[in-house]
C-alpha cells in the first residue's frame, strides 16, 4: 500500500473499530452459548453413591459369678502313742453282794426354787401399776437448787433432765443426766436429786424398783 493509499479516509482502520468490537462480542457470545448447549459424556460414569454405615453390633456382657469355694476341712491330727507301762490292778468284784431294793436311795437335795420376790427384786419396770411420787413435790426440790457461779456469769438457763432408779423403799439410785445444759448446772441437778425421797412404786400391791425421770429448771432471776 503506497503513502497515497493509506492517507485516503478509507484507509483508516479506526473508523471500523466499532464495528470490528461489535462482531468479535457477538461471536463470541454465539461460542459460549453453543459450548453451554452441547452436551458432553464421557465414556465412564462415576457413581457418587453414599459408601454404607458399618453398623456396631453391642454384645451383651454376662456377668460371671464366682463361687466361693468352702475351706478345707481341717488336717486330723495324728495320734500319738502313750506308753502303756502303768499296769491296772483289777479289784475284785463282790458278786454276792445283796442289792436291797426297798433301801432309801441317797440322793442330794435338790436346789430351792427361785422366789417370785428374788425376782422382782432384779427387775426394774418403767410403769407399773402406782408410779413413785415425789415426798414435798417437785417445788420442794426446786427450792435446794443452787446456782452454780459459773452458768450465773455465763448467761446459762434451762433445763436437766436426770434419770434414777426409785427402789423399793423410795430411795433414789444409779443418777444420771441424759440431757444437760453444763456450767455446772448438770452436777448441781445429781446433788438434788440424790437427796429427794418417793414413795414407792406399786405393782400387784408390792413396791418395786421403778425407773423415772426428772427436770431439774434453772432459770436466772431478773
Amino acid at each position: 500500500m503506497s503513502a497515497t493509499e493509506r492517507k485516503k479516509p478509507s484507509a483508516d482502520l479506526r473508523n471500523y473499530y466499532n464495528l470490528y468490537m461489535q462482531i468479535g462480542m457477538i461471536v463470541t457470545l454465539v461460542i459460549l452459548l453453543i459450548l453451554f448447549k452441547v452436551p458432553f459424556k464421557s465414556g465412564q460414569t462415576e457413581n457418587f453413591s453414599q459408601p454404607k454405615q458399618e453398623t456396631v453390633k453391642m454384645e451383651q456382657v454376662i456377668q460371671t459369678h464366682q463361687d466361693v469355694k468352702p475351706p478345707p476341712p481341717p488336717v486330723p491330727q495324728a495320734p500319738v502313742a502313750v506308753p502303756n507301762d502303768q499296769v491296772i490292778d483289777d479289784s475284785p468284784i463282790d458278786l454276792n453282794a445283796e442289792l436291797d431294793v426297798n433301801a432309801p436311795m441317797k440322793m442330794p437335795p435338790p436346789p430351792p426354787p427361785p422366789t417370785e420376790k428374788k425376782k422382782n427384786d432384779q427387775q426394774v419396770f418403767v410403769v407399773v401399776e402406782h408410779m413413785p411420787v415425789l415426798i414435798g413435790g417437785l417445788a420442794k426440790l426446786q427450792s435446794k437448787i443452787h446456782y452454780p457461779e459459773l452458768a450465773r456469769k455465763a448467761g446459762i438457763e434451762g433445763r436437766v433432765y436426770v434419770q434414777f432408779v426409785v427402789d423399793e423403799h423410795g430411795n433414789v439410785q444409779d443418777p444420771k443426766v441424759i440431757r444437760g445444759i453444763g456450767g455446772g448446772c448438770d452436777q448441781e441437778a445429781l446433788r438434788a436429786v440424790r437427796q429427794a425421797k418417793f414413795r414407792p412404786g406399786m405393782q400387784r400391791g408390792r413396791p418395786v424398783k421403778v425407773r423415772y425421770s426428772l427436770p431439774i429448771v434453772f432459770k436466772l432471776q431478773n
